[in-house]
């Protein structure tokens, strides 16, 4: 059970604002050097005494100014004005994997993140007689390294610009329907003025503040990415579900990639003749390791929070949502392990997918837990209930932000109305990789018909090669077993529904209304699945490639079919909520207008997949009312302990061989007199902070982060300072294992070390 926030918490800590913390005299500062740049136990129920109290944020780059005096007090051993360039050392080593975060280790374009960042290159490179999701794997040379396959990415941020009047002006007056609309048509004539037909440029325009700014993202894409070292699962997945989410940890959550680019330097496809990338900056392994109480840092791309969410927005997600989630991912997991359980092969293509909804599984139990029995979701309603009283305390506030909160509990509550329905629909649509395949193919024969600038985004000329490289990476995730019971799964669901909040698309797809059996769904997937030839790579690229209006309509593929008499269902679904999003953007930017002026302080936007900022300290924490502390460092000693032989507690000999003859070398911890496998520090993290690198206060790389604590879940919506903590591998585990269990020797040397087990 989570801890109820206590209720003498200022609210400006457990608000959405997140304003820094206690300033003090600053540190003298360094300059950052070139080349492999570098800028500059809590035991028992005793905790030391705290310097620092985070408040949290996930602040954007050009945020860090204003925590200039706050790092400097925590021990910043460089000018803070270095974090507010994205292009700059060290945030310019800081990558996006396009879900997960990295960063560049060598001046040779090695990258180094989270293993289980890197599953889909295992999957996409497993066979039944060997299997890398068990086994890892380690290049003993360049040529050795793996593709990826055609959809991995990485991505490189190199301009940061705020277009808010460029995608807001002048939209005072235009309609709820029409407002959506007229922002995506702004954002994407942005997009290409931005990308200009460059190679290997992509632009995007993120919306921050909940629709009330947009910045401008300018990335180089590199698209060729490689698999050079992932250990065993039994370090890198060591504890798998048991321990997911929760401290304390042992896991060696640690790999390398690699990215290629043509022999001219420029992003390109695959080759065999295409040379490491060469970043600008890369990151130096620390000099100066992770004690307890030191200045950290994470630097990443963050997924999603929902901190600026309404506390009604809240409340629907404690009453409805996490629950009705939770319920989808017990079945999907039982119905893709029960079909991974017949065929090895299925058990391959649905790795990646599986462990993606164990993992979200327990974190939204977590979530629901916190939003509801820890309180969350009333605190949340209490501090919006300050905001009202703030805002009725003036006329010239209540006439500019007073009825502002009302109306978007009102669009929140008539968007309930139709809230199962609505996520029934969702799922059918994307139930199936291969009716997902035929959408995309109808979709863009679709928008081919009209002049490029005019088509949605996503479906533009720019957008035709990456759209043609998930057509052939889907083969990795694809076996016709899994997909299908995935979609029945999906199908029946919708069925069980009242009649009255069934999807349209339900119909159409099985054929009849009323009553709907297991029979029915099966006849129909039979229909489908027996007369399909997309699950072939080849069809389906070719199919895309030749896709027009002509060639759809001609089309006798059963999913084609399919995807194209739903075609205006999805429509119709898809404008009618843009009309309540448009009536949202007319109110968000005033919302957080008015949040800005009750706290008067910096504002940090919730997380959208962008670059982010976050700091603290290394600390333990107490993970209820008087329970002990725990401290904030595991060991390789308490991994053997807890090893059974048996997954997942079953690290190989290599590793426990090592241990026992106490060959450490130079990674011991003094003060812990043996090898640090994680550790604990109050950084503001969510999805997508996996495989971002943990910072020491000279920006040398100290660890990677790769968890939360199962008590903060509910972190997500209401930062909770004394129980949410980032769980991260600590870079003396990730060089020991690289050193004395597997023996990557040229790779330690390419990252500055040298071997010495």
């Amino acid at each position: 059970m989570l801890r109820t926030l206590p209720a003498a918490l200022p609210s400006s800590l457990t608000l959405v604002l997140l304003i820094a913390g206690c300033a003090g005299k600053g540190a003298d500062s360094a300059s950052p050097n070139g080349g492999g740049e570098s800028v500059a136990q809590e035991t028992g129920p005793t905790t030391p005494a705290v310097k620092f109290e985070n408040p949290g944020g996930m602040w954007m780059p050009g945020q860090m100014t204003a925590h200039a005096e706050t790092l400097k007090s925590l021990g910043l051993a460089y000018d803070p004005a270095a974090l507010t360039d994205p292009t700059a050392f060290p945030l310019g080593a800081i990558v996006s994997l396009g879900g997960c975060s990295a960063s560049f280790v060598s001046p040779e374009g090695l990258i180094v993140t989270n293993h289980h960042c890197v599953t889909r290159y295992l999957q996409a490179n497993s066979t039944p007689e060997n299997n890398l999701l068990d086994n890892g794997y380690l290049a003993k040379t360049r040529a050795d390294e793996k593709s990826g396959g055609p959809a991995a990415r990485v991505f490189v941020t190199t301009a940061f610009t705020d277009v808010s009047d460029k995608v807001l002006g002048g939209l005072e007056g235009v309609g709820d329907d029409k407002r959506a609309g007229q922002i995506e048509d702004r954002r994407k004539q942005l997009v290409g003025a931005c990308e200009g037909g460059r190679t290997g440029v992509r632009c995007t325009v993120a919306s921050f503040y909940e629709g009330a700014q947009f910045f401008q993202i300018e990335q180089t894409e590199l698209r060729d990415v490689r698999l050079v070292y992932a250990p065993h699962e039994g370090i890198g997945v060591f504890g798998g579900d048991i321990d997911n989410w929760r401290w304390p940890r042992h896991t060696g959550d640690f790999s390398f990639l690699r990215a290629y680019v043509g022999k001219d330097g420029q992003p390109a496809d695959y080759s065999p003749d295409n040379v490491p990338f060469k970043p600008k900056h890369h990151l130096k392994v620390a000099t100066d390791k992770a004690t307890e109480g030191s200045l950290v840092m994470v630097a990443g791309y963050p997924g999603r929070t929902q901190r600026l969410k309404t506390a009604a927005e809240a409340q629907q997600a404690a009453d409805w949502y996490y629950s009705r989630q939770i319920q989808l991912y017990e079945d999907l997991i039982a119905v893709m392990e029960g079909i991974g359980k017949q065929d090895p092969k299925a058990q391959i293509a649905g790795a990646s997918r599986l462990r993606g909804l164990h993992n979200y599984l327990l974190n939204f139990r977590g979530m629901r837990d916190g939003l509801v029995k820890g309180g969350v979701a009333a605190d949340k309603a209490r501090i919006e209930g300050e905001l009202q009283k703030w805002i009725e305390g003036d006329e010239a506030r209540k006439a500019k932000y007073g009825d502002v909160l009302a109306q978007m509990a009102t669009l929140t509550s008539e968007k309930a109305k139709t809230r199962e329905r609505d996520a029934a629909h969702d799922e059918l649509v994307r139930g199936s990789l291969l009716l997902g395949a035929a959408d995309t193919i109808v979709r863009l024969a679709d928008e081919r018909a009209k002049p490029d600038d005019q088509r949605k985004l996503g479906m533009q000329t720019r957008d035709e090669r990456d759209l043609e490289q998930a057509m052939q990476a889907l083969q990795a995730n694809y076996h016709p077993d899994l997909d299908r019971a995935v979609f029945r799964l999906y199908l029946q669901r919708a069925a069980k529904l009242p009649e009255a909040e069934r999807p349209e698309v339900l119909t159409a797809i099985v054929g009849k209304k009323g009553t709907i059996t297991d029979n029915d769904i099966d006849r129909a997937l039979d229909k489908l699945y027996k007369g399909t030839k997309l699950g072939d790579a080849v069809v389906r690229l070719e199919a895309l490639r030749a896709a027009s209006a002509k060639t759809v309509k001609a089309s006798s593929d059963p999913f084609v079919k399919l995807a194209l008499k739903l075609k205006p269902m999805v429509d119709a679904h898809k404008k009618q909520g843009e009309a309540t999003t448009g009536a949202m953007a007319a109110l968000r930017p005033r919302y957080i207008e008015a949040l800005r002026a009750y706290h008067n302080g910096s504002l940090a936007p919730d997380a959208n997949s962008t670059l982010r900022v976050t700091f603290g300290t290394i600390r333990g924490y107490s993970p209820s009312a008087g329970a002990t502390v725990y401290k904030p460092f595991t060991t390789v000693s308490e991994m053997v302990r807890k090893n059974t032989g048996e997954e997942p507690f079953a690290a190989p000999k290599a590793a426990l061989d090592a241990i026992a003859a106490r060959k450490f070398g130079p990674y011991v911890a003094p003060e812990l007199s043996e090898v640090p496998v994680n550790f604990l520090a109050d950084l503001d993290i969510t999805g997508g902070n996996s495989g971002s690198a943990t910072l020491n206060a000279k920006g040398e790389l100290t660890g990677l982060v790769f968890d939360g604590n199962i008590e903060a879940m509910a972190s997500d919506w209401v930062f909770m300072p004394p129980i949410t903590r980032s769980i991260h591998v600590d870079i003396r585990y990730v060089l020991w294992v690289m050193d004395a269990v597997d023996g990557a020797d040229h790779l330690l040397t390419e990252l500055g070390v040298t071997p010495t087990i």
